[in-house]
């Protein structure tokens, strides 16, 4: 998705995804000890939060750009250059905003 509220939603749906994956691994006690799917637990645990520390870097961005472009004089640039405020990068729904638990 090219905006960010297609980016939210296509997050939210590798949730769910993710989501059934841990139950099914619930399901099959010899796959929850296999050494790679921990190993894959342990990589999907660290790139999640890279994940949300980037969402907090792109919400801080977008907050300081929103601020100049209705801030005296930076507005004044900003309405000739045509700058816009930029939207947030929010979930809707509350559950996808947990982080998924990959520990079993």
């Amino acid at each position: 998705a090219g905006d960010v509220a297609g980016r939210a939603q296509a997050e939210g749906m590798l949730s769910q995804a993710l989501g059934r994956l841990f139950a099914l691994a619930e399901a099959y006690p010899d796959l929850k000890a296999n050494q790679n799917f921990a190993e894959l637990q342990q990589t999907l645990e660290t790139i999640e939060g890279e994940i949300q520390m980037s969402r907090r870097y792109y919400n801080g961005a977008a907050r300081d750009l929103n601020v100049k472009v209705e801030s005296f004089p930076s507005n004044l640039v900003a309405s000739v250059f045509k700058f816009a405020k930029a939207p947030y990068f929010e979930i809707d729904n509350p559950a996808d905003r947990a982080v998924p638990s990959v520990k079993f």
